[in-house]
């Protein structure tokens, strides 16, 4: 019998600039009973990671402007937030995975993505947090 996670009330950050892939990963997370909030920007994002508490950070790795997804993540750890942050990229080589989780991020997606393992990824997130 597999250990499950409800996501019901747990508190969502996704910072993704494409808005369709983003839609798509909150209402699926709404619908597990989560509460989601969405952004578009690494400014934003950083803004939002800082300013409130979430359980799970879903960060995209390449964002628009000067400020990406590992100079959040590596601002956040810098700052002393242990919040779990779950690192979204195309860039899917073992080098650019290695770079996520050592700029602090705690797991790594390369997309495209099955929506069973971004919801997999992020209860075994939460059940080590």
């Amino acid at each position: 019998m597999g250990v499950t996670t409800s996501l019901t009330n747990h508190r969502c950050l996704i910072v993704e600039d494409d808005t369709l892939n983003a839609g798509f990963m909150a209402d699926g997370l709404r619908q597990q009973g989560a509460q989601v909030s969405v952004c578009h920007d690494g400014v934003q994002g950083l803004a939002l990671a800082v300013g409130q508490e979430w359980d799970v950070i879903v960060l995209d790795r390449m964002l628009p402007g000067d400020f990406d997804g590992l100079k959040i993540v590596q601002a956040l750890r810098a700052m002393g937030k242990q919040t779990p942050v779950l690192v979204l990229s195309a860039l899917s080589s073992t080098d650019e995975r290695v770079r996520g989780l050592k700029a602090g991020g705690d797991d790594y997606l390369s997309k495209p993505f099955a929506f069973s393992e971004l919801t997999a990824r992020i209860e075994a997130l939460l059940r080590r947090s």
